[in-house]
């Protein structure tokens, strides 16, 4: 649905899209941090506060998961109001601007309750960047090509997303720093610095390289979310796409909030474990591109049924590893299950998009991504407890329940082209 003459292209991916996706790149980068980060900077002496007693494990769960929380809530309203503007660029700026902020001041948080608080407020100004730059990329793009549009794009902010773990592992391990006539800064210190940096350069990139879109078509008055469909009988396409993206996150999340516990069975560091999260970054950032340009011939459907399936396994058997190299495995392969799920999922919403409201829905798919990885590092640090396998299990499960809602609920257009009306 391009409102605007189509921009030269390179290698079949037009250039405001690459711009966009080198742009998230970098503050994918600075986010991805914290995931890394945060976790163990609860478990250090560095915070405190009196929580009665709760495990740290389910702390660090719970200050992960703020983020998504936050930003889902806010996502709605954030894709509305850019679609009520017309306009996503200042969306996509505004928020980033927040988000370096935010980072920065990561450093002087002593007590719990302050992290918790900056992850909301960071979570919120995240949920205007995802939902403008997501509808911005939709909206240049032409239907045959936006299976490889979002898999590009994806695939840039995964680059970012997974080297920044492994940068941040080892900003952590080599700290302090002492410079000349400075006071010596901590690796928490640093990582929180460099994190809000990437944000900051991120903004510029976007300032200065991408081009804004006008949103034509009508937009509704009221933020209006679709659960069933038209007749009734069913689940609306997208929501249910949105039901198998927030299992999808889910899972992949698991690891996420249990690294404490992950390393000790193991018998590895921080180092080791950014390795085994950044595996599945990496297999998806090689195959949504490729997943993505296959779905704009072939139909998005079979690849999300299939994707989902294959999520079953590699999701269950992270609860028996007992070897770093066993654990980068089952990481890569559910990396690959959720490539297959990722891109075609986030195109078809596309294609039964609305012209005019992409940004309230889409939002949908974004909202169920952040609402997924924060229950899934909930669920790990409450199940963990109870035994290892326990979280995955009860991701596997979920993932196979999904199979069969996505093979009846999911309608997919006869071709990319399609575009039905009024969902």
């Amino acid at each position: 649905m391009p409102t605007s003459a189509p921009s030269e292209t390179w290698l079949g991916t037009d250039r405001r899209v690459l711009a966009l996706a080198v742009a998230r790149m970098a503050d994918a980068m600075g986010n991805s941090f914290l995931i890394i980060v945060l976790p163990l900077y609860v478990a250090s002496e560095a915070v405190s506060g009196d929580l009665l007693g709760i495990p740290a494990s389910l702390v660090a769960g719970v200050v992960l998961a703020l983020f998504g929380v936050a930003s889902s809530l806010t996502q709605p309203w954030a894709g509305h109001l850019s679609d009520r503007v017309g306009r996503r660029k200042p969306f996509v700026v505004g928020g980033l601007v927040v988000f370096a902020v935010v980072n920065l001041t990561f450093a002087a948080a002593t007590q719990y309750w302050e992290l918790f608080a900056l992850r909301v407020v960071q979570g919120m100004a995240a949920a205007f960047t995802i939902t403008a730059s997501l509808a911005l990329v939709n909206e240049v793009s032409r239907p045959e090509r936006r299976g490889t549009h979002m898999g590009v794009y994806n695939a840039f902010r995964l680059v970012g997303f997974g080297g920044g773990p492994l940068l941040a592992s080892l900003l952590v391990e080599m700290g302090p720093y002492r410079l000349p006539g400075l006071p010596a800064v901590t690796g928490f210190e640093a990582t929180f610095a460099v994190a809000g940096g990437m944000a900051l350069v991120s903004t510029v990139l976007v300032m200065l390289l991408v081009e804004d879109s006008r949103v034509s078509g009508e937009t509704a008055r009221r933020l209006r979310i679709r659960v069933w469909d038209r007749d009734g009988r069913g689940l609306d396409s997208i929501f249910a796409l949105g039901l198998a993206t927030l299992v999808m996150a889910a899972c992949m999340a698991l690891l996420s909030a249990i690294e404490p516990e992950v390393n000790q069975r193991l018998g590895q560091g921080p180092i080791l474990f950014a390795v085994e999260f950044v595996a599945l970054i990496a297999a998806l950032a090689v195959l949504q591109p490729i997943v993505g340009r296959v779905s704009d011939s072939l139909g998005r459907k079979p690849f999300v049924v299939v994707g989902m399936a294959a999520l079953v396994p590699t999701t269950v058997a992270q609860g028996w590893v007992t070897a770093p190299w066993e654990l980068i495995v089952c990481r890569v392969l559910q990396g690959v299950a959720g490539a297959m799920i990722f891109a075609p999922a986030l195109a078809l919403a596309g294609d039964l998009a609305t012209r005019g409201r992409s940004g309230a829905q889409l939002s949908v798919l974004t909202v169920a991504f952040g609402l997924g990885i924060a229950a899934g590092q909930i669920t790990a640090g409450a199940l963990v407890p109870f035994g290892f396998a326990t979280p995955f299990v009860v991701g596997g499960a979920l993932a196979l329940a999904t199979v069969a809602m996505v093979q009846t609920q999911v309608h997919e257009p006869s071709s990319p082209r399609a575009k039905p009306g009024g969902q």
